[in-house]
């Protein structure tokens, strides 16, 4: 069984689905510490043809707080969503599949969430079902009881309960783990390299790495399932 660990981003870009798509279990690491300044609530999009930064509103995000425990803010959630729906409308209302994605990303959005990683996770199996994406997903903090572990420990340890024989790891990690260590286990350890995916967007100079949300608008499910396997296992 191939198996990916990865903590859970609001509209990631396309890598991230990239890795859901090649594994057949997808964990997701909601009980490490928050990342300030990451990419857990924030990500790019296109507005007036340049890459900017739109960020969910949080009221307790602390490097001392654990991802799942990292709640929205519930006073600024229902403005920022009504802002954010219109930053859509106006940047992306002439992309080709523009109705069918802002109705995928008002579905998203219209319960009101507790925690970031919630309205992360929901994001990230929603868009999975979306484009008909068949891997198992589970929660870290659910099921494996293992938190008094930590980095590469923690990560053989749950591969070990899901008796995987293949860990795959974005290439951003190469230097956090050992082939050696996993071998001894019997796991083979690689790392995915996304490409460049290029495609039309508004402008002729193309913007590479933006959310799941902008590549989504410009190209229908058959193209970006084509995109999901243009990466490098190393």
């Amino acid at each position: 069984m191939k198996l990916a660990i990865m903590q859970p981003y609001f509209m990631p870009y396309i890598g991230y689905f990239q890795l859901i798509n090649l594994v057949d279990k997808f964990v997701f690491y909601d009980d490490v510490t928050f990342i300030k300044q990451g990419w857990i609530n924030r990500n790019q999009i296109l507005i007036n043809d340049q890459a900017k930064l739109f960020s969910v509103p949080l009221s307790n995000a602390s490097s001392h707080t654990l991802i799942k425990d990292v709640l929205i803010s519930d006073i600024r959630y229902e403005k920022w969503k009504k802002s954010f729906l219109t930053t859509i409308m106006f940047n992306y209302k002439k992309a080709k599949n523009y109705d069918i994605v802002e109705a995928l990303i008002e579905s998203i959005l219209l319960t009101p969430p507790k925690t970031i990683s919630e309205l992360a996770i929901k994001s990230v199996i929603e868009i999975s079902n979306y484009l008909d994406l068949d891997t198992e997903f589970d929660v870290s903090s659910k099921n494996y009881s293992n938190a008094h572990l930590s980095g590469q420990c923690r990560v053989l340890d749950i591969c070990q309960k899901e008796n995987a024989n293949t860990y795959i790891n974005p290439i951003g990690g190469i230097q956090l783990y050992s082939k050696d260590m996993f071998s001894e286990r019997k796991i083979e350890l690689m790392f995915l390299s996304a490409h460049k995916t290029i495609y039309k967007q508004f402008s002729s100079e193309f913007i590479p790495f933006l959310s799941i949300i902008d590549v989504l608008m410009f190209n229908d499910k058959k193209q970006v399932l084509e995109m999901l396997n243009d990466f490098e296992l190393v």
